[in-house]
């Protein structure tokens, strides 16, 4: 059996560190925690779990302070967690059989990592992250914000899913912090050019975020972040109205990659917006023949790939007066999402009209 450290940084998060050890000490040798400036609850509730707890001076760095956390661990595995990430039953008993029967020629375990979940508690964003390290490797963390552990060696692409529950509302932080760096003379490379322009996308600076975002296929960099920002152009200009410049930045998602759903879904969207029904239908029925990437280190939003084409095919389908067909992609989106609320609610008008279920 090997041992495992975990390490993480903190800081005001009362409302859910707790939660977050509980569901994984008995799974660990070792909690680690650096606190980078908690004025709420936030260490009383940790002492209960561990006493190795130190304070980190922030300075806007976040591979800094997690750096500082991994210089602390003595196990022969390190493990990281953000406090508002928890094991479900069923990956802390996977992670407990793995502890058990590590193949420990192994340098690095990645997990699933479910970003975001739907009313009924289905994982609607995904993606994968190196979660436990090989301490003696020394891996280091990267990047000021948006960090990432710069690993090589044996990994194994483990079944365990950690699930985040997000507690935090909309913050400033991300963007101050970009902010600050740029002031200071720090040169953006592709990764955190992607990351900027997001953080101007989710703070309404749409304008900037286009001229940001803009930049990103044309670096060096990770071919995932160059279609993510793509896709996010595609939503600025959608939302500006701007249908064709939408189409022609998720057309050029294929320059980089297989076709994705994400991106096709917002081709079809485009014309959908322009009433031009058949076009979106033709865009649509691509979409849910499409194929998932045969990796899952890129960014998977589910809806894309289950059921939100069906349903908009539903609307498209009415719109051009084929109800029979609208009814049939609504049952279909059911499946896969049977709590959504137009979903149920277009079943209510198809029963009004004498349409059901043979």
């Amino acid at each position: 059996m090997i041992t495992i450290s975990l390490c993480m940084i903190v800081k005001n998060e009362e409302k859910c560190i707790g939660s977050c050890l509980a569901s994984v000490e008995d799974l660990v040798d070792e909690i680690i925690i650096v606190d980078t400036g908690s004025t709420d609850k936030t260490k009383d509730i940790v002492k209960a779990y561990t006493n190795k707890i130190y304070d980190f001076l922030w300075i806007d760095d976040f591979s800094a302070a997690r750096n500082f956390s991994f210089s602390k661990a003595s196990s022969e595995y390190i493990f990281w967690l953000d406090a508002d990430d928890i094991l479900k039953e069923e990956d802390r008993n996977k992670l407990k059989r793995l502890k058990e029967d590590f193949d420990s020629s192994y340098d690095v375990i990645s997990m699933r990592y479910n970003y975001a979940f739907n009313e009924a508690g289905y994982p609607t964003l995904t993606f994968r992250r190196n979660r436990i390290v090989k301490r003696s490797r020394g891996f280091k963390w990267c990047g000021f914000i948006h960090e990432y552990i710069a690993v090589e060696g044996k990994i194994l692409d483990s079944d365990i899913n950690i699930s985040h529950m997000r507690v935090h509302g909309s913050s400033d932080r991300n963007i101050n912090i970009f902010r600050n760096k740029i002031k200071q003379g720090y040169t953006l490379n592709s990764r955190d050019t992607y990351y900027y322009g997001k953080e101007l996308y989710f703070n309404g600076m749409n304008d900037k975020a286009i001229e940001v975002l803009s930049k990103v296929p044309q670096m060096n960099g990770w071919y995932e972040e160059k279609i993510q920002a793509l896709i996010t152009l595609a939503d600025i200009y959608l939302n500006k109205g701007f249908y064709e410049q939408c189409r022609k930045v998720c057309y050029e998602t294929f320059e980089h990659d297989t076709p994705r759903a994400e991106a096709i879904y917002r081709i079809a969207l485009s014309f959908q917006e322009e009433e031009k029904y058949i076009q979106a239908i033709r865009w649509y029925e691509v979409e849910i023949n499409l194929q998932k990437p045969s990796s899952d280190l890129g960014f998977i939003y589910e809806e894309y790939w289950t059921w939100l084409p069906q349903l908009q095919l539903c609307v498209c389908y009415f719109k051009i007066n084929d109800v029979q067909k609208a009814f049939e992609h609504n049952e279909v989106a059911y499946k896969y999402n049977p709590s959504n609320k137009s979903i149920l609610s277009n079943i209510e008008f198809f029963k009004s009209k004498g349409i059901i279920k043979n």
